[in-house]
């Protein structure tokens, strides 16, 4: 049998400062073996990261670390990695143990060209000749199936797409052959699209090179198709293991039957999602069935109220008729070829009715978020129409458009880059009130700020916290409540979700059904992933090259999609065959 590739014994992770202790990881045990896929799955502060990198020893200094992390390269004598010098540990780093961390775009240095970045690994490792170098990471390119790869090479950055940079950086990690691979939430926030491709991807090297694979992720459904092994992480502990198949469909943790359940693809349009709290303080879990049918035939009691709803609901409340945005050049100008004119938004026409939801779902470069921002005239228009409750908005002058916006707010995609790091959230929420004049003075409007954190589930005392003091889905809510301070008619949301925890992520969609009752506002629903659009929507529209493919009533567009793209986006969602 096999030695273990890698093996954790009793580790133990702290971090300290002047006045505090955290135990981030309480004594934990693992293994992994040469050619195995072990995902570590849990919520974000769970010790699943912090794990990760302490096998690289790329923790702070407030960090201690005990037990043992026993690595064996190539087969040769274990070496304990958290005793190891530092000589060993750099020759180890990007050669026998490789690591893909979760933001390319921060992780890839801006100022040199992808394939500089590529480079630098090989020369450190490998002491070959920069033509030999250069030709290598190319091929690095190939394999990772970037286009153009000999052009590609010399790109920057920003000039490639999302899961362009995520290819790349795999290719640095796989450019030494590592023996042990380490993924750390590679996939958050991709089109599910790309998701797809990239996890097929690292299953495709890790067939051909035998390597040992440690996947981190929040999303279960994601790792069902390509793990071998599952560890379940809670607050440091490792609660659950096994394999993939036994974790998933006999999971004997409620933290895990959480995480299982909470997903959106398995529960019907409106359907109240389950949230870890529900786990732990209910005697009701043994009735989830986590396998369950959502198909057609169940949900059609929710596809007939909406039609009755259709029949109810005349009121136009947002009008687009043959809308254009066109920029001077495209995209392609990354691989060479010549400038032609890209059309973000190609000709769309739909309208939305009062108190409906809409679902705006594609792949990035689609054109739905231009799409969005042009609703609101962030985004300037090349020819068309914008009303909004019988306002033409392109014709509006500064002062009107500024009445206008009262009733059309967004909840953007990273709620820390639309909040400013200085302001405390209560002021966040204070200055729209302010600027449109709402209420007659700031006794009232702070009484109205109490109120809106009260409906997103903050307390109180929060209106003096900072954005740095919140947890991702805290930060989230705010937004949403500083999108509501208006009471607007209109909200659009753009991948609102697309980056929360699956757990987090149920309760702000619980959270949005229940506003959505209260407030009564009509809404854009932008994202990737048509299983979260089709729970949340009660039409969809999908949009392909600036362009709006297929429309139609949710359940419908998801259970019997008729476009092929939108068939593509389907097949491609994580945990797929977990669901029909």
């Amino acid at each position: 049998m096999d030695q273990p590739l890698l093996q954790a014994k009793n580790l133990t992770i702290d971090f300290t400062t002047a006045n505090t202790k955290s135990n981030a990881v309480k004594n934990i045990s693992f293994e992994v073996s040469p050619g195995e896929i072990v995902a570590i799955v849990g919520e974000s502060g769970s010790g699943k990261s912090v794990t990760a990198l302490s096998i690289l020893r790329l923790l702070s200094g407030q960090a201690v670390v005990k037990g043992q992390l026993l690595f064996r390269a190539k087969s040769k004598t274990p070496v304990d990695l958290l005793s190891a010098s530092a000589k060993q540990i750099n020759s180890i780093r990007g050669k026998d143990i490789a690591m893909i961390f979760q933001d390319p775009m921060t992780s890839l240095n801006p100022v040199f060209t992808c394939g500089q970045q590529v480079l630098e690994a090989i020369k450190l490792h490998q002491h070959i000749t920069p033509a030999l170098a250069r030709q290598k990471t190319i091929t690095l390119f190939q394999q990772v199936k970037l286009p153009d790869p000999a052009i590609l090479v010399d790109r920057y950055p920003h000039q490639l797409s999302g899961g362009q940079k995520q290819r790349v950086m795999i290719a640095m990690a796989m450019s030494c052959n590592p023996s042990l691979l380490i993924a750390d939430e590679p996939t958050t926030a991709l089109d599910v699209t790309v998701q797809k491709t990239i996890l097929v991807l690292i299953k495709e090297l890790q067939r051909q090179t035998g390597m040992g694979v440690i996947f981190i992720t929040h999303d279960l459904g994601l790792v069902a198709d390509i793990a071998d092994k599952i560890l379940v992480m809670y607050k440091g502990e490792i609660i659950e293991q096994g394999n993939t198949k036994e974790v998933l469909q006999q999971p004997q943790q409620p933290y895990t039957k959480a995480l299982l359940a909470c997903r959106p693809a398995l529960h019907i349009q409106g359907e109240r999602l389950p949230v870890v709290a529900d786990f732990f303080n209910s005697t009701k879990i043994n009735s989830l069935v986590l396998t369950e049918d959502i198909s057609p035939d169940k949900t059609k009691h929710s596809t007939d109220i909406h039609s009755q709803d259709e029949k109810i609901i005349t009121e136009t409340v947002l009008t687009v008729d043959k809308l254009k945005v066109y920029y001077p050049g495209n995209r392609s100008f990354l691989f060479g070829k010549k400038a032609e004119t890209f059309k973000a938004v190609d000709d769309i026409s739909f309208s939305i009715s009062k108190g409906e939801t809409v679902g705006l779902v594609g792949e990035s470069g689609c054109g739905k978020t231009t799409l969005g921002r042009a609703i609101l005239q962030l985004r300037a228009i090349t020819s068309g129409e914008i009303i909004l409750n019988g306002k033409n908005l392109s014709t509006l002058s500064a002062k009107e458009l500024k009445l206008a916006r009262k009733e059309l707010q967004i909840v953007f995609q990273d709620p820390y880059g639309s909040l400013n790091p200085r302001v405390t959230i209560g002021n966040a929420l204070l200055e729209p009130m302010e600027v449109h004049g709402i209420l007659q003075n700031n006794n009232q409007r702070k009484q109205k700020v109490v109120e809106l954190l009260e409906k997103v589930n903050l307390a109180p005392d929060h209106f003096n916290r900072y954005p740095h003091q919140f947890s991702g889905g805290q930060r989230q809510r705010i937004c949403i409540a500083r999108a509501l301070a208006l009471n607007p008619s209109f909200l659009i949301f753009d991948e609102s979700v697309s980056a929360l925890d699956v757990s987090v992520q149920a309760q702000v969609l619980n959270l949005l059904n229940d506003l959505k009752k209260e407030f009564s506002f009509t809404s854009i629903f932008i994202s990737h992933d048509l299983s979260v659009v089709r729970y949340i929507s009660d039409r969809i529209m999908v949009m392909s090259q600036g362009k709006i493919v297929e429309e139609g009533p949710a359940d419908e567009v998801y259970f019997s999609p008729k476009n092929e793209y939108t068939k593509k986006l389907i097949d491609a969602i994580p945990g797929k065959s977990m669901i029909f």
